[in-house]
């Protein structure tokens, strides 16, 4: 515990039932009537009332406080779920005349210090604030009785924050139509639970709201908030940034000097051995996580079997008995603090899962894990493993049917894992998948092969269990080492881990298009990223070739067959940003400086060797080129507008002819899909340092006349490639919009920009020279004519931002 809370704020309990007596006649003549439970706040309820008076003892006390909601939104894009649970809080209560005040403290501030005044001086330096007042009904000796209803009758989770964030409009509680739900209160000796009914109103313009909502004009949402008994008696652990575990962090003033102020301690559960010695023991309180009994099967139980690989990571560490996972028991509120949940969450459209771990903000210790899995992600797998097998049509296949749903059930299997982890402390690691089954942690790939009968191979396309990082990460995160120094003892796991072969790359640097580590890729899958790009282009290929009405359910109206194009299409979009993290890019790994001085990493960045990112430029221009981007006769003959009752959604290509399928916005979004990536200002400022440190590395100029030789300057594609010429062209402007949004976005530096600049100047003068013929003809003026205008007078030229491509992620 830091030093920094006194023995009197760390006190467990900030008012026990039964240590102050309450029943006199001035409590009871305010409770008269209302039915009290006793806990950590004793309370009354009163039903016919829609209130909860609550008994404060033992004023300036701290305990934590979380908000849930059991009710949600409904919208993946505003991120309202049900069952999301908010940031803990510290606060305590504090009396001022005749009121008592609700203050939250500034945790993120502290002076760990035995000197009362030096950490005063930091709590006054920085802002708290004051959640809620109100007045005081009764007092007996130093308990103090107060109505808490209007607390709870207000946004304490921040939904109109939320609502705004997303521009879905200014909404505000109508506290007329707003309720406290005494009949959902429950008291725990170390937990009290308290909820309320709340309806927003607003303008419900929002287009995310009309979605989802009854009435957008009026959101119901149910807040949860849970007051927590202040644990003690945790013991932290110091976060290293080359642990793959999550931190929390604070600034503390009291730090040496020499020292740095911003200090991190490990999220992670509370977990203790019955024998604190034993290298293998039981544990005193083991970690649990409930399911949400609203899980269908057979999506039950695969979240089950997911949720629970975890266990012999746990074993591994030491511990016995450790960790479980089983169904929520029937009748219990899994917005209960005390329970870790797994929530199955319906959404209107399909989106991101997320594990949140709930923490003391002193220690980084979790008090409830609670993970959120979106149920529309299953469908979206489903979709994709149709679209290759076919497995409809004249040729149903019971077989195929079946291999779809087992992929899709083994996602979700890795998908409940990987949530988990999270909740435990775990953060995203996206190397692993350079050794296969490395990590839950990474962002999975389906594995997709092409068997020897010529035919899509599902049958592995996911892993089973947690993978050596996640054994690593766990034994960091939760181990202990009797009889050694802990500060070693970790440090030596670290360095067994990377003798075997195992890397860490976070979400930091990986997630930009412009990312530097070559692996730290989401959703990529193999050792070598340009084997699996050709592997994949084969499977994309073969399925592209057979895609047919036998990729579409028969009760499904024929428009869907555009949706289940897309990821067929798009197949090897996670690839190519995996080839394309080969150009400029570089290796370096996380530590500290006394890991460096002992050898243990290896500081600075390596860039990829020049014939590899050679070798990779070639990869990404080849799919800007007619003959990887023009769909087959057989997809374009079945392509058919969609029914009257349906619309095209953000899942379809977008289009600029009515309702008939538009190919060229397909192939101006594959165009997209590798432009967005190739031209990143931060990837050609690398591509420039690296060819000025050493000029046998690829270089800006060399890049540039590649691409363009190969695209506006190249020769006709052949005839067996179904409107080769428009489609090159299609490609083409993409190419030439990114290019001219890359010098417009003022993120080169001045003479890498000039180095652009000179090389569109080339290409403009070499379209001028070589005008070609029909279309060609057309599109080589109007090109060089945008480039020298926009040279001569950006502000004059209004470019065009690159074309919509179709959400990929989540899968």
């Amino acid at each position: 515990m830091p030093a920094s809370y006194s023995a009197a704020q760390t006190a467990q309990g900030v008012g026990v039932s039964g240590s102050t007596s309450v029943a006199s006649a001035g409590f009871a003549q305010h409770t008269a009537g209302m039915k009290k439970q006793g806990g950590l706040f004793d309370i009354w309820t009163s039903q016919e009332q829609a209130k909860i008076l609550m008994a404060v003892p033992q004023l300036d006390r701290p305990f934590l406080l979380v908000t849930s909601l059991p009710f949600g939104l409904g919208s993946n894009d505003v991120g309202l779920d049900r069952g999301q649970a908010g940031r803990s809080k510290l606060v305590r209560f504090e009396r001022h005349g005749k009121r008592l005040f609700l203050v939250q403290e500034n945790t993120r501030f502290i002076a760990d210090s035995q000197n009362p005044d030096e950490r005063a001086s930091v709590r006054e330096a920085f802002a708290g604030a004051v959640l809620w007042a109100g007045d005081i009904l009764a007092t007996e000796g130093n308990t103090y009785l107060v109505d808490f209803s209007s607390f709870l009758s207000t946004d304490r989770h921040g939904v109109a924050d939320t609502l705004i964030r997303t521009r879905q409009g200014n909404y505000v509680v109508d506290e007329k139509r707003s309720a406290v739900l005494s009949q959902q209160a429950k008291n725990f000796p170390d937990n009290t639970e308290l909820e309320a009914l709340l309806t927003f109103a607003g303008a419900g313009d929002g287009p995310f709201v009309r979605q989802v909502a009854a009435d957008p004009k009026s959101l119901r949402v149910h807040q949860h908030v849970s007051l927590i008994r202040l644990p003690d008696g945790y013991k932290p652990r110091s976060y290293h940034p080359g642990s793959g575990g999550l931190d929390s962090e604070q600034m503390d003033f009291a730090t040496p000097l020499a020292d740095s102020i911003h200090v991190q301690w490990q999220v992670r559960h509370r977990l203790e051995k019955t024998d604190p010695n034993a290298a293998v023991s039981t544990v005193k309180k083991p970690i649990i996580y409930y399911l949400d009994r609203g899980a269908p099967e057979p999506v039950r139980t695969a979240l089950l079997e997911g949720a629970r690989w975890w266990t012999s990571a746990f074993e591994k560490a030491g511990f016995k008995d450790a960790y479980r996972v089983e169904l929520l028991p029937e009748g219990v509120d899994p917005m209960d603090i005390r329970y870790n949940t797994i929530m199955w969450v319906h959404r209107a459209t399909r989106g991101w899962s997320y594990g949140n771990a709930v923490t003391d903000p002193r220690t980084g210790e979790i008090i409830k894990g609670a993970v959120t899995l979106g149920s529309q992600r299953v469908r979206q797998d489903i979709l994709i493993a149709e679209s290759l097998l076919a497995p409809y049509g004249k040729s149903s296949s019971a077989e195929k049917k079946n291999a779809a749903e087992q992929m899709a059930l083994a996602r979700l299997r890795q998908l409940s894992a990987h949530e988990v982890g999270h909740t435990l402390g775990i953060a995203h690691n996206f190397a692993p998948s350079r050794h296969g089954n490395g990590s839950v942690m990474d962002y999975p790939h389906p594995i997709l092969g092409l068997n020897s009968k010529g035919e899509v191979e599902l049958k592995d396309a996911y892993g089973v269990g947690v993978g050596p990082w996640d054994d690593f990460v766990v034994q960091h995160l939760y181990a202990t080492f009797p009889g050694q120094d802990e500060e070693t003892a970790l440090a030596n796991l670290r360095e067994k881990a990377k003798a075997r072969g195992l890397q860490y790359v976070s979400d930091t640097d990986s997630r930009a298009a412009g990312a530097a580590h070559p692996n730290g890729l989401l959703w990529d899958f193999g050792a070598d990223s340009m084997k699996t790009y050709d592997q994949l282009m084969q499977v994309r290929q073969h399925a592209l070739n057979n895609f047919s009405m036998a990729v579409l359910p028969p009760q499904r109206q024929v428009g869907e067959l555009e949706a289940r194009l897309v990821p067929v299409y798009l197949l090897h979009r996670y690839q190519t940003e995996a080839v394309a993290r080969l150009i400029g890019g570089a290796e370096y790994e996380y530590g500290l400086a006394k890991d460096a001085n002992a050898g243990r990493i290896q500081p600075g960045a390596k860039p990829v060797s020049a014939a590899l990112q050679r070798q990779a430029l070639q990869k990404i221009i080849a799919s800007l080129r007619a003959e990887n981007l023009a769909l087959p006769k057989n997809v374009l003959a079945i392509l058919t507008p969609p029914s009257e009752g349906y619309n095209r959604t953000p899942e379809y290509f977008s289009g600029r002819m009515n309702v008939v399928f538009d190919a060229l916005s397909a192939v101006e979004a594959g165009a997209a899909q590798s432009s967005q990536f190739l031209f990143d200002a931060t990837r050609i400022n690398r591509l420039a340092w690296q060819h000025a440190i050493d000029e046998q590395q690829l270089g800006v100029n060399e890049l540039f006349k590649q691409v363009f030789e190969q695209t506006w300057q190249r020769a006709e594609p052949g005839s067996t490639v179904l409107a080769g010429n428009t489609v090159q062209l299609a490609a083409n402007w993409v190419v030439l919009d990114a290019v001219l949004g890359l010098i417009d976005n003022g993120r080169l530096h001045p003479q890498v920009q000039a180095d652009v600049r000179q090389s569109v100047t080339e290409l403009a003068r070499w379209l001028q020279k070589n005008p070609g013929k029909g279309s060609i003809a057309s599109s080589r003026q109007q090109a060089a004519e945008l480039i020298l205008s926009y040279l001569r007078d950006p502000a004059s030229v209004k470019l065009r931002p690159l074309p919509p491509i179709p959400p990929g992620a989540p899968i």
